[in-house]
């Protein structure tokens, strides 16, 4: 994936064949998020939410971080009331981040290098995280008075632990790679020269599950994460994967020892 040779500027989305990547391109400032790259998010984001034929998303980065979060100037811009800065803030990053987090199929963030700020919760918005050997972490909202939005604190807690995310917020501390890979952040650590081999390989097997399956089970295994799960709406789910020609179809793979071809029906 050459992430590099992209221009400066919002984040780009490219397409094919059902799998999408989302790639951040401001490498000279560490991917910093500007509001401009904010609203590029949420429409991608909406684009993707329309795509029926829609398997997997990808989101990138190039340059030697992944991503410094949010552009504290612009924070500081809205926050004081200054012309042309409506919607800045930390409002409109943890409406981004959670609609990432909302799409209905499953999501990969390639961490090819540090990842800072609220950055840390765009990454962990996501449902697989592939980082390579030598990125560190850090979350600083103590070090700078910052109280972090609410959504962005409940992802931490039901996806990394109470006790993780008082280590991450209150000591503010930079975190190893292997350590995150430990408390869970990362679910796999390669060189930096394998990276795009093990995104590949997450997203084929991503791409080879049952489409309604995968997009049911994300949307139930967050929400029962979220202790906001309502048992006829996962049951709901479980019939229509139940009736479906996807199953059918699925249970003739296995008989015939062969892959299956599913069609999200």
């Amino acid at each position: 994936m050459n992430t590099d040779a992209l221009p400066p500027g919002p984040p780009r989305l490219q397409i094919s064949a059902g799998h999408a990547t989302i790639t951040l391109s401001r490498p000279a400032h560490h991917n910093r998020l500007q509001v401009e790259d904010l609203l590029a998010l949420q429409q991608h984001v909406q684009t993707l939410q329309a795509l029926p034929e829609l398997r997997v998303v990808v989101l990138a980065a190039g340059g030697k971080s992944f991503c410094s979060g949010f552009d504290l100037g612009a924070l500081a811009a809205a926050d004081s009331g200054t012309p042309g800065a409506v919607g800045a803030g930390p409002r409109l990053f943890e409406e981004t981040v959670d609609a990432l987090e909302a799409l209905p199929v499953p999501t990969v963030c390639r961490l090819q290098g540090g990842v800072y700020g609220g950055a840390t919760d765009l990454a962990l918005a996501c449902d697989f995280r592939v980082g390579v050997q030598g990125m560190v972490l850090r979350m600083p909202a103590a070090r700078i008075g910052l109280h972090y939005y609410a959504s962005g604190l409940r992802r931490y807690v039901t996806r990394l632990g109470l006790q993780q995310a008082k280590r991450l917020f209150l000591l503010a501390e930079e975190v190893a790679a292997e350590q995150l890979l430990a408390m869970g952040y990362l679910d796999r650590l390669v060189p930096a020269d394998r990276l795009d081999a093990e995104v590949a390989q997450l997203v084929a097997a991503l791409g080879a599950g049952a489409p309604l399956a995968l997009r049911g089970m994300k949307s139930s295994l967050n929400e029962v994460a979220r202790a906001e799960y309502h048992l006829s709406v996962l049951r709901e789910r479980e019939a229509l994967c139940a009736a479906s020609d996807d199953l059918q179809e699925g249970q003739r793979a296995l008989a015939e020892k062969r892959l299956a071809q599913f069609h999200g029906r």
